[in-house]
């Protein structure tokens, strides 16, 4: 129903704008997208100008846990793969719910650990470490479960609060980028990226893991703003 498609959107840490330029194109609205790297921000405005896209699509460096809009600005919130860079979850959530229209609609698409059975208290100790050596390898924060995210939804008194676990779908990305590294195009590409680019390297086979044994999730949660 081309009269419910959104006409203005946030792309909460946005990396180089590629989802912006994509919904900006799909439904012919303003985007705006903000990271805390000013290299990401400045490639994204350099593309959406290359593309056509600069009056519809900008980028600026902005903090996603204080966001620079006022309350009510977008009717979609979009965050692709940015909640697991975020150490305070309560603060993302509300934020994104602050700058969402009534009626807009949120979609949060992030990394989770396993959702806790109803006797546990928390991951098993070789669950904690795992993600935790992958965390030290790509600077993240804690990370939280699906069920944590619906409840701080929940407790923002958001509504038709779904959440879908797309692990299966996400999974074989990790072996794909381990056979590119195998490359001379992407050997080189780490030995460019230095050692931080060849430390991540070496933990994805624990990302492998992770999805293997059911600690690591990627999921989707969507809801709307009343």
């Amino acid at each position: 129903d081309p009269a419910k498609q959104p006409k203005t959107i946030v792309d909460v840490g946005c990396g180089i704008g590629g989802s912006s330029r994509y919904l900006a194109r799909k439904f012919g609205a303003e985007c705006q997208g903000i990271t805390l790297s000013p290299v990401q921000a400045g490639r994204a405005n350099v593309l959406a100008k290359d593309e056509g896209l600069a009056d519809k699509v900008s980028f600026q460096v902005a903090d996603a846990l204080k966001e620079p809009f006022p309350d009510g600005q977008f009717d979609l919130v979009w965050s692709m793969e940015s909640g697991e860079h975020m150490p305070d979850k309560a603060k993302f959530v509300n934020e994104l719910a602050r700058v969402a229209a009534p009626g807009g609609t949120i979609i949060i698409v992030t990394w989770c650990h396993r959702d806790l059975g109803p006797s546990e208290e928390d991951l098993d100790p070789w669950e904690k470490k795992l993600l935790n050596r992958i965390c030290n390898a790509y600077y993240l924060p804690e990370w939280c479960s699906t069920s944590d995210y619906v409840k701080l939804l929940q407790s923002l008194s958001l509504q038709d609060i779904k959440a879908a676990d797309w692990s299966e779908h996400v999974a074989p990305f990790w072996p794909a980028v381990i056979r590119s590294a195998f490359t001379w195009k992407g050997f080189i590409s780490l030995l460019r990226g230095g050692l931080k680019a060849i430390k991540g390297a070496l933990v994805m086979p624990l990302m492998i893991q992770g999805y293997q044994k059911g600690v690591i999730k990627f999921a989707i949660i969507t809801c709307r703003k009343p």
